[in-house]
């Protein structure tokens, strides 16, 4: 499948091409200030987007490449990974960033462990 045949589902049922860079943008702004590179940046994405080829889907919702980006992003900064949660599940409240950073002291991986 080519990436240019996918479509994102958004959360009120339109579909839209699937575009690289926005998801680029988003990995960007979570990580702005943090100690990762644009080539470890573009490690993410190109990890992502292989996972949406390899689905063999044609569609894929906003959620499941949220998703996948705050997996992806866990690994890598803890900071940047609360920073894309904190917009992608539109925290409101101090206690959506108390109830994420509690699942992260739960459940540490790669670059969320405490130092």
């Amino acid at each position: 499948m080519q990436l240019r045949e996918l479509v994102i589902v958004k959360h009120d049922g339109r579909r839209t091409p699937f575009e690289r860079e926005k998801l680029v943008r988003s990995i960007r702004i979570a990580l702005r200030k943090r100690p990762v590179s644009e080539e470890q940046i573009e490690q993410i994405v190109t990890g992502i987007v292989r996972q949406l080829e390899a689905s063999g889907e044609t569609e894929v919702t906003t959620a499941q490449v949220g998703e996948l980006a705050m997996d992806a992003l866990k690994e890598v900064d803890s900071v940047g990974y609360v920073r894309f949660a904190s917009v992608y599940r539109d925290f409101r409240e101090a206690r959506d960033f108390s109830e994420i950073l509690n699942l992260m002291e739960t459940h540490p991986q790669h670059g969320t462990e405490k130092s």
